[in-house]
């Protein structure tokens, strides 16, 4: 019997059709990885799942008795308690049977009373069989797999960054044992060794789950299964992450035979209905008409079109373009020791460390968002940098793409901007409605496509896989390996610039 069973599963966001009569099933034990390009509705499944989002059509069925876990980022939390405080609230519960158990002890140790005394026992058991007393263990070994006890399990949860405050919701939630968890990009906020506790953690778990994430390597760990968004459907494979890449290569290749056959079938009697309708055979130019109209339409493949990445290279000489001198970064006190380092001129350089560590905050103090707190960063005078901020942040979501180039390229015409926007896969519909109704790989494909128009010579990037499917990512990566400027780059998937990046920084804490 399945866990939970979507069924004929139809919906549309804007004027664009997400699933169309989609049905697959999630069996006990099972690992799922969700996988698709940006926009075909990954996380809105998740929300369909968890309810929170009404289907136009169609039915999700839960097992009765499923404790569904949910990785919510954004979730409320009391920024009062410590991150110590935060993680055993997950057991409230069962904090709150010791308390009954306890006093019902003292009753009957006051009383002789027989009954204050088996309930109490019965209430023992319970907390027994829930493994009550190893939770300090458990939430040990869950806050050192994520970082969390280097952190600071007394610091004030008001006081984690956005990345550290991710971390410890996601903590609570394995804490708490569902039976099945629901995890949408859980890898955006873990470094790497981080993602590989917590890749260990999810195969070595017994219950089910389902993971949106667009880190691959991850995904190969943890999968048993992947379900595919792709053409409106839903088509779930069986086997690892790259065992469904085999299979799909396979049905890509029938599917593009298909649409190629369909589309010539549509030209051919589209041809004679335009040619017959006003003439003797009017009535066969109807009938074909209506067998047009009536024809299941198969979705052009997006994959025919894949992103097409290439930076406006300026030229640079091979001396130190930056240089940086007894830095320290930080807001009220400083993040990390000294920095000492230079980059030449065609080098490329990954910054590492745990998050939190402080990667994002030197990002944007070598850019000028935030002052030193002591020492230099010095570019040369040739330096012309690109810089991608890992935020998603507009100073106005309601503008559209194309209004966001071109306020900040007036020069380019709407067809230009058309063109340069579908260069990096954000395309029809999409490229018109407001940025902050797309998808998370949506929007960064826009602030990538805003990069790529800067002529630069030095490019600064901070997690720009985040979001992204695995087309635009593999564009992304060529175009950084081909480019022969400076790259500097912070990234917790080592997949991904693996083999074209001179050397490591890593940072230390303070």
């Amino acid at each position: 019997m399945s866990l939970l069973k979507v069924e004929n599963l139809s919906h549309a966001f804007a004027d664009k059709k997400l699933y169309d009569n989609a049905s697959f099933e999630l069996y006990k034990g099972e690992h799922m990885g969700i996988v698709g390009q940006n926009g075909s509705g990954k996380s809105t499944l998740i929300r369909i799942l968890l309810g929170a989002t009404v289907p136009d059509q169609g039915a999700v069925k839960w097992q009765s008795d499923a404790k569904i876990g949910h990785l919510d980022q954004y979730a409320e939390v009391d920024g009062g308690l410590t991150v110590s405080e935060y993680l055993h609230t997950a057991f409230a519960h069962l904090y709150a049977i010791e308390e009954k158990m306890n006093r019902l002890y003292e009753e009957s140790a006051a009383s002789g009373d027989e009954a204050s005394l088996l309930r109490a026992a019965a209430y023992q058991d319970r907390l027994e069989a829930e493994d009550f007393y190893t939770v300090d263990s458990r939430i040990g070994r869950i806050a050192a797999g994520l970082g969390l006890d280097a952190i600071g399990m007394d610091r004030p949860v008001r006081e984690l960054s956005g990345g550290q405050r991710a971390k410890a919701i996601l903590a609570k939630l394995l804490a708490e044992k569902p039976n099945v968890l629901l995890l949408d990009e859980p890898t955006n906020f873990l470094d790497q060794d981080h993602a590989e506790w917590l890749a260990g953690f999810l195969t070595a778990f017994d219950g089910a789950y389902i993971v949106v994430s667009h880190d691959f390597d991850f995904l190969e760990k943890i999968s048993s299964c992947i379900c595919d968004i792709e053409f409106g459907t839903i088509r779930k494979y069986y086997g690892k992450y790259s065992d469904f890449l085999r299979q799909k290569e396979h049905l890509r290749q029938d599917y593009v035979r298909r649409y190629e056959a369909q589309q010539k079938q549509i030209e051919k009697t589209e041809e004679y209905i335009r040619r017959n309708i006003a003439g003797v055979n009017t009535r066969i130019a109807q009938g074909r008409r209506k067998q047009l109209d009536r024809m299941e339409r198969l979705t052009p493949p997006a994959f025919v079109h894949p992103p097409s990445i290439r930076f406006r290279e300026m030229p640079i000489s091979a001396t130190a373009v930056l240089t940086v001198q007894k830095l320290e970064v930080g807001y009220r006190s400083s993040l990390l020791p000294e920095l000492n380092f230079k980059i030449a001129g065609g080098e490329k350089l990954v910054i590492a460390g745990f998050n939190g560590i402080g990667k994002s905050t030197l990002l944007n103090t070598l850019v000028g968002r935030l002052p030193a707190m002591a020492g230099s960063c010095r570019f040369s005078e040739q330096a012309a940098v690109g810089y991608y901020e890992q935020e998603l942040t507009w100073e106005n979501d309601t503008l559209t793409p194309m209004q966001v180039i071109s306020e900040r390229y007036p020069g380019l015409n709407a067809k230009e901007i058309r063109r340069q926007l579908a260069l990096c896969g954000v395309r029809g519909d999409h490229a018109a409605q407001p940025v902050g109704t797309l998808s998370g790989g949506e929007q960064s494909k826009v602030k990538l496509c805003r990069l790529l128009l800067a002529p630069c010579n030095f490019l600064i990037l901070d997690e720009p896989t985040n979001h992204l499917d695995a087309e635009t990512k593999k564009a992304l990566q060529s175009a950084l390996a081909r480019f022969s400027g400076s790259v500097l780059l912070v990234s917790h998937e080592e997949g991904f610039y693996k083999g074209w990046v001179d050397r490591i920084l890593r940072l230390e804490r303070a």
